[in-house]
């Protein structure tokens, strides 16, 4: 497989994640009364929407094709059904819990992709971007759910 190919196949998986963690926030807009919470989620669906309009830009410059449903399988799959499972109940305490889960496996899956030493610069710079937006989400999630304990 050409290199081109695989950096776009992680991208996409990305993208994927991305999808359902936007949808899964979008959801939960509705299903939180805290005004501030309800704020966060909206941004982090806004962001995730940021992500993956960066991302499959990425993916076209590698001449690859984005992807373009949230439609997933294997373990991206498992870890943001959890979220969604969460955000379907009412339980703000439990939609943070599963948002910190979901947000430090991001982090984990954008760290592995950023140990790549031979991934294209600019490519790399956004992953970066992106991975730290991701670290102020993990941070503002633990203080709500730090306050709301």
């Amino acid at each position: 497989m050409k290199y081109e190919k695989e950096i776009s196949n992680r991208l996409n998986e990305l993208i994927e994640k991305n999808m359902n963690a936007k949808e899964g926030y979008s959801k939960a807009i509705d299903k939180v009364e805290n005004s501030e919470v309800k704020s966060f989620f909206k941004h982090c669906a806004e962001e995730r929407a940021r992500f993956v309009k960066e991302l499959r830009a990425e993916v076209w410059g590698t001449g690859e094709i984005p992807e373009n449903s949230g439609n997933i399988t294997g373990e991206i799959h498992r870890n943001w059904m959890s979220l969604k499972a969460a955000f379907s109940s009412n339980n703000e305490e439990a939609m943070l819990e599963e948002t910190l889960r979901g947000e430090k496996s991001s982090l984990e899956e954008y760290n592995e992709m950023l140990s790549n030493a031979s991934m294209p610069i600019s490519i790399t710079n956004i992953l970066r971007k992106q991975r730290n937006s991701i670290e102020a989400t993990i941070s503002k999630a633990e203080n709500f759910e730090a306050v709301s304990a």
